[in-house]
């Protein structure tokens, strides 16, 4: 299983910066998209003009235009899919989605989750400290008979200074506080969950998967690592590999994220 998670930053406008021929090109076997800010409708119809219209879509599109929508892409039918995470509050928010596809011994579920930029000592990042509760409880549940079950998505948290270029200047806000990097560690210890990208490459700094468009950030690699793939214990003990689909130029990006492929040594269908 060939798992590609990209945070397109807007599918239509990843599209026209040649994003899903980049997309087309990673040969996946399911994809897993954030930000992609478009009703369903228009989700389609972009995917059916990229060449990916034969693909299974399923998505949550953001409660407001423009805002948020995750999607996953399966080449073969879903066994099941879900927007529920649990709370109300998050139930048309267009940050969850989940999918179980066939395995060989029984189903694997893929999420693609976008969780809230946040601020620092606001609501917005109480918001997004309780869309991380629910986040670990679903987990929990997900692993409760060893099964196999991946998320995926744009976390808006670094887990480490390995993760981000500029640690220190970030201290204090959202995004590199020890409370968000809590959830990943219980995430870790408590759930047996993997960060299957930083397992394989092993210590940082980096690879990053985030960029501000701004200045010379990509030039400089100075970059945030908030891409990932949490992979349960059985699953990530089949990954062998992982990339960040770094653009070779900084006229070549189409998005401001790069995209995150893993490889799992695990047979769908």
């Amino acid at each position: 299983m060939r798992l590609t998670s990209a945070n397109v930053n807007g599918i239509r406008a990843a599209a026209r910066r040649g994003g899903l021929d980049w997309l087309r090109a990673q040969h996946a076997d399911v994809l897993t998209l954030q930000e992609v800010r478009a009703r369903d409708d228009q989700l389609a119809q972009v995917l059916a003009d990229g060449g990916l219209g034969d693909w299974h879509v399923t998505s949550a599109p953001g409660r407001t235009k423009g805002h948020a929508g995750v999607a996953v892409l399966t080449r073969q039918p879903p066994l099941r899919t879900s927007t529920d995470i649990g709370p109300v509050e998050f139930s048309d928010a267009g940050r969850w989605v989940e999918v179980d596809v066939r395995g060989p011994d029984g189903p694997v579920t893929v999420i693609s989750t976008y969780v809230h930029t946040g601020e620092a000592r606001t609501p917005r990042q109480d918001e997004k400290m309780r869309f991380l509760d629910a986040v670990g409880s679903r987990l929990e549940t997900l692993t409760a008979n060893d099964g196999y079950a991946v998320l995926t998505g744009d976390l808006n948290i670094c887990h480490s200074a390995d993760d981000l270029k500029n640690w220190k200047g970030n201290t204090g806000k959202s995004g590199f506080l020890p409370e968000e990097q809590a959830h990943l560690d219980r995430w870790m210890a408590e759930h047996a969950y993997v960060d299957v990208h930083r397992a394989l490459h092993g210590p940082g700094p980096g690879p990053y998967t985030w960029w501000s468009w701004r200045g010379k950030a990509f030039d400089n690699d100075a970059g945030w690592r908030i891409d990932y793939q949490f992979a349960s214990a059985p699953l990530a003990a089949l990954a062998t590999r992982a990339e960040v689909g770094r653009a070779a130029a900084y006229d070549q990006r189409w998005s401001d994220h790069a995209a995150l492929t893993v490889d799992y040594e695990i047979t769908l269908g």
